[in-house]
């Protein structure tokens, strides 16, 4: 079958990364029709340098469409909802503005295992370490993206947990029609729209599908307080979703990375790393514990912990 696709991207001042990636888009073995782009803030966005450069890599202006919303309209799942909404492809391709696909096959290879099995909902890439990726973070690449490629399905919970839902946005294909009968990504979610949907697909008796040979270049060197309010709002969104995540623990998994970061770390002669790992593993629980409780916690201090302030202020 000859499928439609489309790259649903939100960005928020784009910069030369984001030129990059449209560039590799266009020159996709199995094309991209179209990228439809969610822009945050319309000031940000450069109309003549993008024109210039879909000339550049011989598309038509129609290539790039462009939306623009305010910063307190941008959710994680309804910008998203709204960018799919904009395309009418029976095949969207969500990514972040920040991930460099590897090569021209990324979305041949991701449509061959979409194709594989019509229960398959989404099929995630591999995400791979950026130059200049620091050492544990480039141990965690490692662990959350394995060269093995992987269906999953409810049949897994029992060996994987949580990672069973486990799907990135960064770089994942879906079908619009399982989309569409299990209503899209949530439309008001803090964060971790793409592993909330996963869950209802699986939970819905769909698949998920890792693609380790559709490789994107994506990784960031993020400090310990930063880690912190991302795991704050990584457990906020699994407790405003019980219906996925009720009952299931993920602390578990953080453990079980940090002591295989230690052993890799004391085996390749690192062991200087070792504060810093735990420094930034103690960060991320903290964010996290608190971000369990967040219903105790004073508004205040919300904003202070969250990364998403437009969330919590519309209310």
């Amino acid at each position: 079958m000859r499928h439609v696709i489309d790259a649903v991207i939100p960005v928020y001042k784009p910069d030369g990364t984001f030129d990059e990636l449209l560039r590799r888009l266009a020159a996709q073995r199995v094309p991209v029709r179209r990228v439809v782009v969610v822009n945050t803030e319309e000031k940000y966005w450069d109309g003549e340098h993008f024109s210039r450069l879909i000339a550049e890599v011989g598309k038509n202006p129609d290539w790039l469409r462009v939306h623009h919303i305010r910063k307190i309209e941008f959710d994680h799942g309804g910008s998203r909802n709204l960018g799919v909404r904009l395309s009418d492809a029976d095949i969207f391709l969500c990514m972040t503005m920040d991930a460099i696909p590897r090569d021209r096959s990324l979305t041949a290879h991701l449509l061959r295992l979409l194709d594989s099995s019509e229960d398959i909902a989404a099929v995630y890439g591999r995400q791979l370490p950026c130059r200049g990726c620091g050492t544990i973070e480039r141990y965690t690449r490692q662990f959350n993206y394995p060269e093995k490629s992987r269906v999953k399905s409810e049949a897994d919970l029992p060996e994987l947990g949580i990672k069973t839902y486990f799907c990135s946005n960064v770089c994942a294909m879906y079908r619009r029609d399982i989309w569409e009968k299990l209503g899209g990504f949530t439309a008001r979610t803090i964060f971790n729209e793409d592993m909330i949907y996963a869950g209802h697909a699986v939970k819905a008796g769909f698949r998920i599908g890792y693609a380790a040979d559709a490789e994107v270049i994506h990784s960031h060197n993020y400090s310990g307080i930063t880690q912190l309010h991302r795991n704050f709002d990584l457990a906020v969104s699994q407790v405003d979703h019980p219906e996925v995540f009720g009952g299931i623990r993920s602390e578990g998994e953080g453990i079980r990375l940090v002591r295989k970061t230690a052993f890799w770390l004391l085996r390749n002669g690192d062991i200087l790393l070792l504060p810093k790992l735990v420094w930034q593993s103690g960060c991320k629980y903290l964010g996290f514990r608190l971000g369990r409780d967040y219903r105790k916690l004073p508004r205040w201090l919300i904003l202070r912990l969250t990364m998403n302030r437009s969330y919590w202020e519309r209310g």
